[in-house]
């Protein structure tokens, strides 16, 4: 229904953008079922390098548990604000209709335009939409808390090299750190190859909706005025500004939520790095073989995930997102122009209506 909508509409920003979510929606969901059938295989991955080194870092638990209750709060609060616009700008809209028809008709046009309106296709739409807002909030969360897991293994291989920096040790030792950290990055490896399609999908959809949400809060939820602005207002919730603060909320939590992302997944490149300070520290006399080996390993190749190959996430990625932001809300403004008509006046068109961008 998107697509019709589009076909029928005229093509702007605010038309496209319910295609572009529930698109990225599905492809998700397709990557986690990728994801569920290789699960298995990568769980017996993990246990075999656990049997042949050891570790549980309690604080991995934590820092999972406590960031999945962070970014879930913080998602809820952004979804409840969205509603919010979405209601004040139904009883701007539509004085005349029930509140709740309203909302739905507003918040979900590319439905109701073409399927009468009930209540029960409206609670259908409303769950639907809140399942899809949920599995893009998981894929982020996803992404975070692998990267926790594969950044201890790293680490703990790391917490034993920092402890022999400048020691006189045997060769046995030098060759068995080596192999841990080589089973270590293998991990590393093997879990890319399984969810590379998840960060890709999480990395564009963050870029896109990051550009969308500053587009809308420059263009209007600055202002404060939502769409219908010039018709007489009912009281709302937040005296008009309803939409000014979802926009404005909405962005930084995106951008928040971003940057986390980009910097856990980058330490698992950061914590691969770490061991060779400490293998040029190796006394002369005990410099082996196997040191050298070693060395060759770090510097051989990037360990690091990737979003299909396409790109390996480290921290320079960061710049690189920010670069392309300022180009790509350059093309957002272009692209989103209103078409005149001949007379000069701007089209007035019923797809214009503002729609709280990723609440798709």
């Amino acid at each position: 229904m998107c697509i019709l909508k589009v076909a029928n509409s005229t093509v702007t920003l605010n038309v496209t953008t319910p295609i572009i979510f529930y698109s990225t929606t599905c492809i998700t969901m397709t990557m986690f079922f990728r994801v569920a059938r290789n699960w298995p295989k990568l769980v017996r991955d993990v246990s075999h390098v656990e049997e042949l080194d050891p570790s549980y870092n309690h604080a991995v638990t934590y820092r999972c548990n406590i960031t999945c209750g962070v970014v879930l709060f913080l998602a809820l609060v952004e979804h409840i604000l969205s509603l919010l616009s979405a209601f004040a700008g139904a009883m701007t809209c539509y004085p005349k209709k029930p509140i709740y028809e309203g909302f739905v008709e507003h918040f979900y046009p590319w439905v109701f335009n073409f399927i009468p309106y009930t209540p029960f296709l409206g609670m259908l739409t409303q769950f639907l939409h809140f399942q899809s807002t949920f599995i893009w909030n998981f894929s982020d969360l996803f992404v975070i808390c692998m990267s926790y897991y594969l950044t201890s293994r790293l680490e703990h291989v790391n917490k034993k090299l920092l402890a022999a920096q400048g020691k006189y040790l045997p060769e046995l030792f030098w060759r068995s750190t080596r192999e841990n950290y080589g089973r270590a990055t293998q991990l590393v490896r093997r879990v890319d190859d399984v969810i590379s399609g998840i960060v890709f999908i999480s990395f564009a959809n963050n870029l896109f909706f990051i550009c969308l949400q500053l587009f809308n809060t420059l263009e209007d939820g600055i202002k404060g005025t939502g769409e219908c602005s010039s018709r007489v207002k009912k009281a709302t919730f937040l005296g008009g500004y309803e939409a000014a603060v979802y926009f404005l909320f909405s962005l930084v939590y995106l951008i928040t939520r971003s940057v986390a992302v980009s910097l856990i997944a980058s330490q698992v490149n950061t914590a691969s790095t770490v061991p060779a300070p400490v293998l040029y520290d190796v006394p002369s006399p005990v410099y082996c073989i196997e040191v050298q080996r070693f060395l060759e390993q770090i510097h051989g190749d990037k360990v690091a995930l990737s979003g299909l190959q396409f790109f390996s996430v480290t921290r320079s990625l960061l710049l690189t997102v920010a670069g392309t932001i300022v180009t790509y809300e350059l093309v957002l403004f272009q692209f989103n122009s209103s078409p005149q008509d001949q007379s000069g006046s701007f089209i007035d068109n019923a797809t214009s209506t503002l729609v709280p961008a990723r609440q798709y």
